[in-house]
């Protein structure tokens, strides 16, 4: 059996050779330099980048972007992600939401997903102008379907509830790494039960069509973990849950303590679907805004999911 690293270990640890099935081609394309320039001139910011997504080719190349609101600092450092982290974040830019719902026309998205960093220094954690937003999407195109993935807002109800208030088709927050993971990789002020409590509470308000968590592994998990983590998410009303492989930004985050296989994606995948998630994406590539789940939503909710390039079978995902 493969001995594990420790991955409360700081510094250049290794991690195992890439395996062939976790190649990706380089980015390029004129969908992909499109929607670049586009995101470039009105200053906007996306997870693609900033957490350097190995999806970000395809995606691009497709037209979608996942955009990261309230600036590139995350007031909290988790050990997996590339987001640059500090006491503060920059101030909030009044005119993002407008930028925002600006480059989202010009690029004719129907399928938008809005995430951001976590900004513990701000009154309401940036609620209100994730709130904002998604409002200045809807005035612009009613057609169009939002996701906001969001932070835990420190637990406060009210903040949730700023968001909630705004409608967003699906309510996303990410418990990223099992329970016996997360005090070792995620940020001391993020829990696994906290994030449970979110994702409860956001189902119990009704406001969202669906509720959606994502989990990485390959960090240190046992695979009994995994699928207590995705039974802790569907008994807090969660509907759709991605799962995909961690992989390393650079040597200063946690080490990949194992390349998953394929076939034991597959293996999460139906436990899942058994406990009775509405849609599920699992595999080494998949991320937490996967072109799968989108067009899964947008053909619940009448969207033109042909502009997402995916092709899906009832629960999960086409093989290549």
């Amino acid at each position: 059996m493969q001995e594990r690293q420790d991955p409360r270990v700081r510094g250049r640890v290794p991690s195992p050779p890439k395996p062939s099935w976790l190649r990706v081609r380089a980015p390029g394309g004129e969908g992909y330099e499109r929607v670049k320039r586009t995101l470039h001139q009105l200053g906007l910011h996306t997870v693609c980048q900033e957490a350097r997504c190995p999806n970000v080719a395809e995606c691009w190349g497709a037209g979608t972007a996942t955009v990261m609101l309230l600036g590139d600092t995350c007031t909290r450092g988790c050990r997996f992600c590339a987001v640059r982290s500090g006491r503060t974040g920059e101030l909030v830019d009044p005119n993002e939401p407008r930028n925002v719902a600006e480059a989202i026309t010009s690029l004719g998205l129907r399928y938008v997903v809005l995430t951001m960093v976590t900004r513990d220094d701000l009154p309401d954690g940036g609620a209100l102008h994730i709130a904002t937003t998604v409002q200045q999407l809807r005035a612009r195109d009613p057609r169009v379907v939002v996701e906001v993935l969001v932070g835990d807002f420190r637990g406060q109800a009210d903040q949730i509830d700023t968001v909630l208030d705004a409608r967003p088709d699906v309510f996303a927050h990410n418990i990223e790494v099992t329970r016996a993971m997360t005090p070792r990789i995620r940020d001391r002020r993020f829990s696994y039960e906290g994030s449970l409590r979110v994702l409860r509470y956001a189902r119990a308000q009704g406001k969202a069509r669906y509720i959606k968590s994502s989990i990485m592994v390959g960090v240190g998990e046992a695979d009994a973990e995994i699928l207590e983590a995705l039974a802790d998410l569907r008994s807090n009303g969660v509907d759709i849950v991605t799962l995909g492989q961690y992989l390393r930004p650079s040597a200063r985050h946690a080490p990949v303590d194992r390349y998953v296989a394929p076939e034991a994606f597959g293996d999460y995948q139906r436990f899942a679907e058994q406990l009775g998630f509405a849609f599920v994406a699992a595999g080494p590539l998949v991320r937490s805004s996967y072109h799968a789940a989108e067009v899964f939503v947008g053909a619940q909710l009448g969207s033109d999911s042909s502009l997402h390039g995916a092709d899906v079978l009832a629960g999960g995902v086409r093989p290549a």
